[in-house]
């Protein structure tokens, strides 16, 4: 996190920028051919697929980048599911071990991008039950900008997003105990695909409230950098420049769906909401408590932020509303609250507004506020959130 040095008496803003393991953005160009010359490049041989078994049959997205790859394909496995459970990444990973892979390509939403990531891990280090992932789980402490030692030419992976999820450009990866039902966080600086490509046209089978949804999730990664009282320039000037390109695409998706220009502006503008993370300005409240929704209770996270967000930001309100202002004024109206114009935003794009609207009961409030406590974002919110009745608050709001 950015902070602040005094020389004298003039306070100066100090920090670090890392730039993660990815070598490169390939965008407005079909993913198939883009896959295929970034394998050649690569010299891979063996390239293995991961996708859904929506965009795994002989007629979809996966099919085709594997057609286009010909004789360097060596297999596809299409049966990962919402929330990259364990016993998912366990068998993807057995199967492209067996294959013998030399380079992973995920083709789908965030889930596929994660479970993916948590693939590598389990191939880089023999890991073959899901008890044995219990030793590298947690993300803390990892440097995103730092190449390990003892993984020169260990297989990596590229992405073909096909939501707005923004997996595709972190390191760290949200895989799902379902046992236990909770999602944990994995990092790794090797986790971040060596390239990503943004094919507007990839995303055209993607159902409407998934592709719409994640886009709020984006609106999400934006909105908070954005209302952080520790920032940037780099950060302010990307998340800004991606609500903007955001607030736009996603009604125009909405509106004509067949319309390919303003996909590609979602894809960049979700691309940009993310990238302030790089800088240390990371998300806060409305992620924290998206986390606990997602591995517990099921809600899909693009869902969680359009639940979560608007309420955050009321009770965020207090501290940082000079921030919000500026939020404001990005969804072009500087003199309505960021909360409403981000709830009206949910609202014109069809998806649910009140945690009550996805099934989350009263009494289920409590146990979320107490679970969300242990979520990393909660110590970054700009309000400080020291105990779980400050979680429940939010919680109400949002009921």
């Amino acid at each position: 996190m950015p902070d602040k040095d005094r020389i004298g008496e003039e306070a100066m803003i100090s920090g670090t920028h890392r730039y993660f393991l990815q070598e490169r953005v390939i965008y407005g160009k079909p993913a198939d051919a883009a896959i295929a010359e970034e394998a050649a490049a690569l010299g891979a041989r063996r390239v293995f697929l991961t996708t859904t078994r929506s965009l795994g049959g002989e007629d979809g997205l996966a099919a085709a980048v594997a057609r286009m790859l010909g004789e360097r394909h060596a297999g596809t496995y299409g049966a990962i599911s919402a929330h990259s459970p364990r016993d998912a990444v366990i068998a993807g990973a057995a199967l492209a071990r067996a294959a013998g892979a030399d380079l992973l390509v995920a083709v789908g939403g965030g889930s596929v991008i994660d479970a993916t990531k948590v693939m590598l891990l389990c191939l880089w280090h023999g890991l073959e039950t899901v008890d044995a992932l219990d030793a590298y789980r947690g993300a803390r402490g990892v440097d995103p900008s730092r190449r390990p030692p003892g993984l020169d030419g260990a297989i990596r992976m590229l992405a073909v997003p096909t939501t707005y999820s923004a997996a595709e450009f972190t390191y760290i990866a949200g895989v799902s105990d379902t046992r236990r039902r909770v999602k944990e966080l994995y990092g790794h600086p090797l986790f971040a695909p060596q390239a990503v490509v943004l094919d507007p046209a990839a995303t055209l089978r993607t159902p409407p409230e998934l592709l719409l949804s994640t886009g709020m999730k984006a609106v999400d990664h934006a909105v908070e950098r954005l209302s952080m009282l520790d920032t940037n320039p780099y950060s302010d000037a990307t998340a800004a420049e991606a609500l903007r390109l955001l607030t736009a695409a996603l009604p125009a998706i909405r509106r004509t769906p067949e319309a390919l220009e303003p996909r590609l502006q979602g894809q960049l503008g979700m691309w940009l909401s993310i990238t302030g993370a790089a800088s240390g300005v990371g998300s806060a409240a409305s992620h924290a408590i998206g986390h606990t929704l997602g591995g517990s209770y099921g809600i899909p996270h693009g869902i969680t932020s359009g639940l979560t967000l608007p309420a955050v930001l009321r009770w965020n309100r207090t501290v940082n509303a000079e921030r919000q202002t500026q939020v404001s004024a990005l969804m072009g109206a500087p003199g309505r609250p960021a909360s409403e114009l981000v709830a009206d935003l949910v609202a014109s794009l069809g998806l649910p507004g009140r945690l009550r609207d996805v099934g989350i009961k009263r009494e289920d409030l409590r146990p979320i506020a107490e679970h969300t406590m242990h979520d990393p974002p909660v110590r970054a919110n700009p309000r400080p959130i020291t105990r779980p009745e400050d979680i429940l608050e939010i919680l109400e709001l949002a009921w």
